[in-house]
């Protein structure tokens, strides 16, 4: 027997893999509920570990495989969307959700804004590419911002900081996808002369976010219709199987997108939709359950890629005039643009702050940057990449070490139970929580 024969089949070891990441999924937020790590955190140290085996000869880096970098990461944020939208207990509403508002029509332009001035007077970039850059960096990431969402259905873990980075995360990457498409237009403008302002006003602006929400509604009414009003015998809530919400997610995307509209937006607004149909029924729960639990499978893997990224040399190019961008879109552009959108809504500073702060960026920004990229011709496609992951090794790291800490204080400040995000009980609201 030679010495190869005992080495294992990789078939073998991608058997044992899985199921060991299986396992992760299921039993770290458990292990890591009053620590101040997160989950993406740890996904990502795994990633880098693994890589630097030199068993393994793969880079993930994502200049060498566009289309997956694309796709997977796509699949990753519909995903994530959906189970979102399935949580969100509070009725929808223009005033019910201002904070959301706030956050879409003021702190995400504005950040687009500051992010495109910075990255073409600092980095040089022309206009096309810095705008790609910070329609990509500006959205907040409904993946890796589930430690600062609301929970399950039902549970009451839905005040208004989490209720506001929630709705934010569901609905700010679609609303994030216009300005993509200007980057696209722009750039094929500079180089062919044509007119592109009618093009995106029309038809990137005004038909793909009605025609997104309006089929995101209809899906929505649909499956809301078969799984809890149709004759209870053939209702697919009788299934008792929480994979119908995953049906969902794919079948609003795959025809939302066929019609050419906004399939993020869609997504969102079917389980929004979905939800509502009937929004105290026990299997809301159980399709929650099972999309957050095909999310958090999707979303350590691709961070596992992350951290494989990292140590392959995605961040090779970076200089430290880009690190110095990296840190002030996080640490400047963020808050300021937060706190600017929520000036003159009644809640208390120490929520303003919260919001502001934790604008997370993560698997979204790896979706739009790739997306832009395989659309548009960009010189600098390895500089952007590295500065991308610059910024979400940032937040990964910045956001994942003080979101237990910062939520757990803000919950025992507003007198809420600082292990479930619910209010307390009477006697122990107020000084008492804090004590």
């Amino acid at each position: 027997m030679t010495s190869t024969d005992w080495l294992p089949d990789p078939y073998i070891l991608l058997l044992t893999g899985t199921g060991l990441l299986i396992a992760l999924v299921a039993w770290l937020p458990l292990v890591l509920k009053r620590l101040p790590l997160s989950l993406p955190i740890l996904c990502m140290g795994i990633g880098a570990g693994l890589f630097l085996l030199p068993q393994i000869v793969l880079q993930p880096l994502p200049l060498r495989y566009p289309d997956i970098t694309e796709r997977f990461s796509e699949l990753v944020v519909i995903i994530a969307l959906m189970g979102a939208g399935l949580k969100i207990d509070r009725v929808f509403g223009w005033r019910r959700w201002s904070v959301t508002w706030r956050l879409l029509a003021i702190t995400m332009p504005l950040g687009i804004l500051l992010i495109t001035l910075l990255s073409a007077w600092v980095l040089a970039l022309s206009w096309p590419v810095a705008l790609l850059l910070a329609a990509s960096l500006a959205p907040t990431d409904p993946v890796l911002a589930s430690d600062v969402q609301v929970g399950a259905p039902k549970t009451g873990e839905e005040d208004e900081v989490r209720f506001g980075l929630t709705s934010e995360a569901g609905l700010n990457d679609s609303a994030a996808f216009p300005f993509v498409h200007l980057a696209i237009l722009l750039a094929a403008a500079s180089a062919t002369g044509e007119p592109w302002l009618g093009e995106w006003l029309t038809y990137r602006v005004a038909w793909e976010i009605a025609g997104g929400v309006l089929a995101g509604w209809l899906i929505g009414r649909a499956f809301g219709w078969l799984t809890f009003h149709v004759p209870s015998e053939n209702r697919l809530a009788k299934t008792g199987d929480g994979l119908i919400a995953l049906s969902a997610t794919l079948v609003s995307y795959g025809l939302t997108e066929i019609i050419h509209v906004y399939g993020f937006l869609s997504v969102f607004v079917t389980a929004l939709t979905f939800r509502h149909t009937h929004r105290e029924h026990e299997f809301q729960t159980e399709m929650h359950e099972i999309t957050e639990q095909v999310e958090r499978l999707v979303m350590m893997l691709i961070l596992i890629l992350f951290g494989g990224a990292l140590v392959s040399g995605l961040l090779a190019g970076v200089t430290w005039i880009d690190v110095a961008v990296a840190g002030a879109i996080l640490l400047l552009v963020r808050p300021l643009t937060g706190w600017l959108g929520l000036v003159g809504l009644p809640i208390d500073r120490s929520e303003k702050l919260t919001l502001a702060f934790f604008g997370i960026r993560g698997v979204g920004s790896i979706y739009y940057l790739a997306y832009g990229i395989n659309h548009m011709a960009v010189p600098q496609a390895e500089r952007l990449w590295g500065l991308v992951g610059l910024v979400i090794l940032f937040s990964i790291l910045l956001h994942g070490l003080t979101v237990t800490p910062v939520m757990r204080l803000l919950d025992q400040q507003q007198g809420r139970d600082p292990d479930t995000g619910s209010a307390a009980p009477p006697g122990l609201q107020g000084p008492a929580a804090r004590n």
